[in-house]
């Protein structure tokens, strides 16, 4: 089992931000542009983490060179079920430097929009907070 999907399903989000480089861009399902930086990154998996219900991962595909890896889940996001996968690169040190997202089918992507669209100001002051403890 990947150390990140162990550290999602134990909710341990201090773990998951150990994971993340300083560098990590992530891309959003929902979102035009991706995002640069551990810090917006962890926050909005902690907002993520608020908004999904009965979340768990159902299978997990790994690259030949261990860099790649993709993890596939099912969520809820309030009475909509939503299947996605978490893609995964890892630098040369072992720490996650590209985090894409992708969700089906579109009803669930407009209602974790909306979702994640609601907690923005609070994930970008958790973001700030965190960049200036850094």
């Amino acid at each position: 089992m990947h150390p990140f999907r162990k550290a999602v399903e134990a909710d341990d989000h201090a773990a998951i931000e150990g994971m993340l480089a300083e560098d990590v861009v992530f891309t959003s399902p929902v979102a035009f542009k991706p995002y640069e930086g551990r810090a917006i990154t962890a926050s909005i998996i902690r907002g993520v983490a608020r908004v999904f219900t009965d979340f768990r991962y159902v299978r997990e595909i790994a690259g030949a060179d261990g860099r790649d890896h993709a993890l596939v889940f099912t969520a809820k996001v309030g009475d909509k079920e939503i299947n996605g996968c978490d893609f995964l690169h890892m630098d040369g040190e072992g720490k996650i430097d590209d985090f894409v997202v992708m969700v089906r089918p579109l009803s669930a992507a407009v209602a974790l929009a909306e979702a994640m669209g609601a907690q923005f100001d609070r994930i970008a002051a958790e973001a700030a907070e965190a960049a200036r403890a850094g």
